[in-house]
């Protein structure tokens, strides 16, 4: 065991022997006692309010005198009393007068728009003499109906054949014929040249 600690323990011991000392001997009484003494109350006395104020005095009733009526006068007066009267004549206004409505304008005339006009042929004839030799000798007849078409200089610009006449050779020559040699005063609208479609038919027959 070290100094210090020795020197430390001998410390503890007196002070436990010093504080077993105090209670043996009442110290420690003495001192609890000295601590819880008896408490003094202490009475505050409020201060009085002040007094109330006295309530303000009624006020006085003023007396009101008796009404007096006032003396009564009579005026007579002999100037008679002259009623005029005034009328103010006011002018009226003459009624707003309303013209009368003009008549409606008479419709203008429509315009007469040129009558369209059709194409007219120039002896255009399909004749014996125009039998193709071979239908010629195989005595082909019949009737063949074609569409063409008549540009606006009166050639025919396209031929198809519409009916046939059974025969091929006459459907064919009559179709060339017309493209190669008829010519047409071409249709007309609004006075100029159209174009125009017409369908007909053309008789193949031979003489005697």
């Amino acid at each position: 065991m070290t100094k210090n600690r020795q020197i430390a323990l001998v410390g503890v011991a007196l002070l436990h022997v010093l504080l077993g000392y105090a209670i043996v001997t009442g110290f420690a009484i003495s001192v609890i006692k000295k601590i819880v003494e008896p408490i003094e109350a202490v009475n505050v006395e409020e201060e009085a309010p002040p007094p109330d104020e006295p309530p303000p005095p009624p006020p006085k009733e003023m007396e009101i005198p008796p009404f007096v009526p006032p003396p009564e006068v009579s005026i007579q007066s002999d100037a008679p009393t002259n009623t005029i009267t005034v009328q103010s004549e006011v002018s009226r206004p003459d009624p707003p007068r309303v013209a009368p409505p003009a008549p409606p304008a008479e419709p203008a005339p429509p315009a007469v728009a040129p009558t369209p006009a059709t194409a007219r042929g120039r002896g255009n004839v399909i004749s014996t003499d125009d039998y193709p030799s071979a239908s010629r000798a195989a005595e082909e007849e019949g009737v063949v109906r074609v569409s063409y078409t008549i540009g606006e200089d009166g050639r025919v610009t396209a031929c198809e054949v519409a009916a046939t006449s059974g025969f091929s050779r006459l459907d064919d020559a009559t179709c060339k014929i017309i493209m190669r040699r008829w010519r047409f005063n071409p249709a007309t609208r609004n006075g100029q040249p159209v174009a125009e479609r017409k369908t007909q038919p053309v008789r193949w027959k031979l003489e005697g």
